[in-house]
């Protein structure tokens, strides 16, 4: 074990993860690390520029903002945002760059905005050609972040982004750019509207045809109403909850709503807190080492003690490389083990974000974590060393931001549990094996009942297929429904949450059912067993492209096993199923990517195209 100086000992398997982590990724780190420092100025940045770069890169500066980046004395803070009003996530950061520029002027800075990063949503995409695009935005996102910080005037670096593959895809370029501190700047979750539960009830309904396409509009508008995040735990806010406690966000400042004074308050206080860090400031902490294997496994934590989004068991792994750092399924497993399930947010639960955050929010998981030693507390952050920082909860005493202690135990034990008696003993995440290859199970989701099902096979090339073989009653039978070739290099693995509403009607009648793909469902996989992100998928071999119709398949989420349960001899002699897959790739951009979708990694690997 290892301790500090009056606290808790960290736990054993925990620590133990941590130094296997630290070990595997030896060469890989110090060969980040000195990549870096060798980036890592003494000076202000801009200072290496020649005289004509320099006054290309201030022309459009006010004239006091030119003579401050003239005398190479001021910090110059980059702005990266991922700003759009059609997204309720994005639309808050609107006018954040001109807060923040004033923020920063206050204390003395400059502030440029240096770039815009693409967001799309998900939710929007669902079902959609566009989905196809969605994981590779993740790493278009890092590229255009880098194009806007490669000008190399910075000393520093604001980011504005929130949801699945922005917040991912801002860090990787963050760290890429390592040598630079950053702040991450949230924009908060939309207020509460129609309950998670009554959503999925319509949904249900609608798609066994018990109400019309306007009865599923108006539900579906009535929970997704205003600015901000989507409010159950999915991907955007299982970003946030993981940023925070890996403390990459001010503490306390992932699920302050927006347009709030305290929201305001506390941009502002990342904009002055920026300025702190960086070389001039004497307090130099450049994000490559803040984000070491200790925040990286505490990310990871997060994520399971939480229930957080399947989506992380890739980003992570692709963040974590970023920094030279490698991690793989084994390590989210075997820390399963250990993590308590703590939360019960939609859709492990029906609390939403806003219920989470009444209960006690992220400063009360972190509390309950540390009395058991189950993060490394011993850590920096961009709020300085140590993680207790991150138990305290900002407030507005007389319209001044402060840092007061948050709550000591949970205000909702139906939300957050107590670490003595937590939801699970189990974290939310499952890692499956077999022959069938290796898959992530989002247990946190599913009664126990339903986790474990051997069943013939049911197999679909296409999601699109799906809902058809439903409404023909092709599927009302106890069946392992195979949705294949939707891995990375087969067609991008976009997200399937449309299957969810047929699937868990069928389970609603009384049948044994569960998924098995090489795509993915994200947070918003809810009570139906899904064993997602299968690898190697099909595209690239996987034994799911031998799979066929009436094959038995065991599904168990207790053990982790995951097999097909076919004679060895009989699937040596069948050939692969190979679809022709071309139709897929052309339409709605999808031809723009064909060379990124080929250099896709498997989804242990990060399902990442960019090589660090």
């Amino acid at each position: 074990m290892t301790t500090n100086q009056n606290s808790t000992a960290t736990n054993e398997t925990v620590a133990r993860i941590t130094q296997r982590i630290i070990e595997r990724s030896k060469e890989t780190r110090s060969h980040y690390l000195a990549r870096i420092e060798a980036a890592r100025s003494k000076t202000v940045h801009r200072a290496q520029l020649a005289c004509g770069n320099l006054a290309h890169g201030f022309a459009a500066c006010q004239n006091d903002e030119k003579i401050a980046l003239k005398n190479m004395v001021h910090n110059d803070i980059a702005i990266i945002s991922s700003y759009n009003d059609m997204l309720s996530a994005h639309k808050p950061y609107e006018d954040y760059p001109q807060k923040l520029k004033d923020s920063l002027r206050a204390v003395g800075a400059i502030g440029q905005v240096a770039g815009a990063v693409p967001a799309m949503c998900d939710g929007v995409t669902q079902g959609q050609d566009g989905m196809e695009l969605s994981l590779l935005s993740r790493d278009i996102i890092a590229m255009s972040a880098a194009v806007g910080l490669s000008h190399n005037m910075f000393d520093g670096a604001l980011y504005l982004g929130i949801c699945d593959k922005i917040v991912p895809g801002l860090v990787m370029a963050a760290l890429s750019f390592g040598h630079l501190p950053a702040v991450f700047v949230p924009a908060g979750p939309m207020a509460s509207g129609l309950p998670n539960k009554e959503k999925v009830r319509v949904r249900q309904l609608y798609a066994e045809g018990k109400v019309d396409r306007q009865a599923l509009l108006e539900a579906e508008a009535a929970s997704y109403h205003s600015i901000g995040t989507c409010t159950f735990y999915g991907t955007a806010n299982s970003n946030q909850m993981v940023m925070e406690i890996m403390g990459l966000h001010l503490p306390g400042a992932s699920f302050v709503h927006p347009d709030t004074s305290l929201r305001e308050a506390l941009n502002d206080a990342a904009a002055r807190q920026i300025t702190r860090l960086t070389e001039t400031s004497g307090n130099y902490l450049p994000l490559g080492q803040v984000v070491d294997e200790k925040v990286i496994v505490n990310g990871i934590i997060a994520l399971l003690a939480t229930g957080g989004s399947t989506n992380l068991t890739m980003h992570l792994v692709a963040m974590a490389r970023s920094a030279g750092i490698i991690i793989n399924w084994d390590d989210f497993s075997e820390l399963s083990e250990v993590i308590p399930l703590l939360c019960r947010i939609y859709p492990n639960g029906p609390a939403d974000i806003n219920q989470f955050q009444a209960a006690g929010g992220v400063t009360l998981v972190i509390r309950e974590l540390l009395k058991k030693g189950l993060l490394h507390r011993d850590v920096n952050t961009i709020a300085g060393f140590g993680l207790e920082r991150y138990t305290q909860e900002p407030w507005l005493n007389e319209g001044q931001l402060a840092w007061r202690e948050g709550a000591f135990s949970s205000l909702d034990n139906n939300v957050i549990a107590s670490i003595e008696h937590p939801f699970e003993r189990h974290g939310g995440t499952k890692v499956m094996t077999g022959n069938l290859g290796r898959a992530v199970m989002k247990t946190s989701a599913v009664p126990v009942d339903n986790q474990v099902i051997e069943a013939p096979a049911v197999v679909f090339n296409s999601q699109h297929d799906i809902a058809p073989a439903f409404e023909a009653g092709k599927l009302d039978r106890d069946c392992v429904v195979v949705v294949r070739y939707q891995g990375p290099q087969a067609n991008g693995m976009p997200e399937l949450h449309k299957l969810m509403p047929p699937l868990g009607v069928l389970m609603d009648r009384g049948f044994k059912i569960a998924l098995v793909t090489d795509g993915r469902l994200s947070g918003a996989s809810g009570k139906v067993p899904s064993a997602i992100h299968v690898t190697p998928e099909a595209r690239t071999g996987g034994l799911l492209a031998k799979v066929q119709n009436g094959d038995l398949i065991r599904v168990d989420g207790r053990t982790g096993e995951l097999m097909l349960l076919v004679d060895e001899q009989e699937l040596a002699q069948r050939t692969p199923y190979q679809p022709d897959l071309s139709e897929g790739h052309i339409g709605c951009g999808r031809e723009l990517f064909g060379a990124l979708r080929t250099q896709l990694s498997g989804a242990e690997q990060g399902a990442c195209c960019i090589t660090f």
